[in-house]
């Protein structure tokens, strides 16, 4: 779980990562765990149930396909006291030294539509970061495809990038941006 700042001292979104426990049990609930942790005994319930206490917007960062559906029935349970923003997020293409593990974009964003026409979508690309190498920035094939899953959508986009690979893909992102007034980006400060 993490704070998503809006200045020195201020959060103003919590972040959490799902996905539902590698035990195989069949009536799994969702639990708060970031790979390659895949067991914990926070579950998103419990989580949920502490965190519309607060004054934050809260951000639910999908690991897994699998996790979305039970996650989603579980948020619609709370809706009536979520007066904050939400934010569903999964990582739904390969990005910059990323890998393939992606949670797959049309049966996530229809999952979440389904119970949230209205939410803001978190949509990004698995990145990585090697510092003792030369890292590629996000490639137009990346936002070019990122364009076309988003271009349909009625919702806000913000896309999560990686801020040590931003430099490199200026070109590429205020292409991406200036596509629709919907979209935004949001960035992380960890390598």
């Amino acid at each position: 779980m993490t704070a998503t700042a809006g200045g020195p001292g201020t959060a103003h979104m919590i972040e959490a990562d799902v996905l539902l426990p590698s035990d195989g049990s069949e009536y799994s609930q969702p639990i708060m765990a970031h790979p390659p942790e895949t067991n914990s005994d926070n579950t998103l319930q419990e989580w949920l149930t502490a965190v519309i206490k607060s004054s934050k917007g809260i951000k639910l960062d999908f690991k897994s396909l699998a996790a979305v559906e039970p996650s989603m029935m579980l948020l619609e349970s709370v809706k009536r006291h979520l007066k904050r923003p939400v934010w569903i997020n999964a990582d739904i293409l390969p990005g910059p030294n990323g890998n393939s593990r992606v949670v797959d974009a049309k049966p996530f964003i229809d999952m979440v539509t389904s119970f949230f026409p209205d939410v803001t979508f978190s949509l990004g690309w698995t990145t990585g970061w090697h510092p003792e190498k030369v890292n590629e920035g996000y490639s137009w094939t990346m936002v070019k495809e990122m364009e076309y899953i988003c271009k349909e959508l009625k919702q806000p986009v913000t896309f999560p990038v990686r801020a040590a690979l931003v430099r490199q893909s200026c070109s590429q992102l205020l292409w991406l941006l200036k596509k629709s007034n919907r979209y935004l980006l949001t960035s992380s400060c960890d390598q």
